[in-house]
C-alpha cells in the first residue's frame, strides 16, 4: 500500500518498505515514519555563531547534532557524505531524546545553552527534533534548527513552539536556481514567514559565482526578507568548490562585500561569511 509523505513539497508517494527522495522517511505498514529517528552521525559543541547565528546569545556555545538525509540535492553541499547518505551508508548510532538532553545539560558548565539540529537536513526527521526540543525546554535549554526551509508548515506546528531560533538557507531568489537543486522557492519563503512568527530567525545565502550572485537577485532577496522584518539578519557566505561543483572558483571576496552593501539598503544586519 502506497502512502504519501506530506512533510515537504515533493509529496513523495512511497511504496511499502521503501523510502522517499530524502532517504530519511519511509513507508512502514502503510504509514510514513522517520527512518532516521535518533540515528546521529555527528555531535559537537560549537560556538553559536558557527550556525551561523550572530544575534542569538552571542558568545555562548551549543551542542550540535545531525543525522542523515536531505530533501534537496545541492551539487555544492559541504555535508554531502551524510545529507545524501542512506541509513546503510551512514555511520549512525542511536541516541534517545532523553540521553541527548542529558548530554546537553551536562555541558552547561562549558557554556552550552542547548541543542542545535544541523549538519544534515534536520526537518526530514522533525519528529526527533520535536521530541528532543520538548525535553530540552523542560530542562531550561534552548533549541536551534538549521534548515533549508523547504518544508510544508502544517506538519511543523507541533514542533515549532519549542524552537527558539532558526537559521534558514535561502539558497537563491529565482525558481530556476531552486529547480536545479530540487527545491521550491515559494515553499522556502512561506517557511521563513512562518518561522518568524514563532522564533528568532536568521537567513543564510551562499553566494555562488554565476548562479545566484547578481546584484539584482540579492537586492530582491534582501527586500523580501525586509518585507517580513528589516531586523532579520542575513548572512552572505563565500562559496568554495566542493562535492560536484569543483569547476567553479571561490567567490571573489570583494563581490561578497559589495552584495552585502546592497543588502544593507533593506536590512539592518548583514554579515559576510567565509571571507
Amino acid at each position: 500500500m502506497k502512502a504519501t509523505c506530506m512533510v515537504c513539497h515533493h509529496h513523495c508517494s512511497i511504496e511499502e518498505n521503501h523510502r522517499g527522495l530524502c532517504k530519511a522517511r519511509g513507508n512502514e505498514g502503510g504509514k510514513i515514519v522517520p527512518i532516521n529517528y535518533g540515528l546521529l552521525t555527528g555531535i559537537a559543541l560549537d560556538p553559536v555563531e558557527k550556525k551561523p547565528l550572530m544575534r542569538f546569545h552571542p558568545g555562548t556555545k551549543i551542542l550540535s547534532v545531525g543525522s542523515f538525509g536531505c530533501n534537496l540535492k545541492c551539487t555544492f553541499c559541504q555535508n554531502h557524505h551524510i545529507s545524501m547518505a542512506s541509513r546503510e551508508e551512514s555511520k549512525a548510532s542511536f541516541t534517545s531524546p532523553e540521553d541527548l538532553v542529558m548530554s546537553a545539560s551536562d555541558l552547561k558548565p562549558r557554556g552550552n545553552i542547548g541543542l542545535a539540529y544541523t549538519y544534515n537536513e534536520p526537518l526530514v526527521g522533525y519528529e526527533y527534533v520535536r521530541d528532543c526540543a520538548i525535553l530540552a525546554r523542560e530542562a531550561g535549554l534552548k533549541n536551534v534548527v538549521v534548515t533549508n526551509g523547504c518544508f510544508m508548515t502544517e506538519p511543523m506546528r507541533d514542533m515549532i513552539p519549542y524552537i527558539d531560533a532558526f537559521n534558514i538557507d535561502l539558497k537563491g531568489f529565482t525558481e530556476g536556481f531552486y529547480k536545479k537543486i530540487g527545491g521550491d522557492l515559494e515553499t522556502v519563503k512561506n517557511f521563513i514567514k512562518f518561522a518568524h512568527g514563532y522564533s528568532h530567525v536568521e537567513v543564510t545565502t551562499l553566494v555562488i559565482p554565476g548562479e545566484n550572485d547578481s546584484e539584482d537577485e540579492i537586492r530582491k532577496l534582501s527586500q523580501f526578507i525586509a518585507s517580513i522584518h528589516r531586523d532579520i539578519p542575513l548572512h552572505l557566505s563565500r562559496f568554495f568548490p566542493c562535492y560536484r561543483m569543483t569547476d567553479k572558483e571561490p567567490t571573489d571576496v570583494s563581490l561578497v562585500y559589495r552584495l552585502a552593501d546592497i543588502a544593507r539598503e533593506s536590512l539592518s544586519y548583514v554579515y559576510e561569511g567565509n571571507c
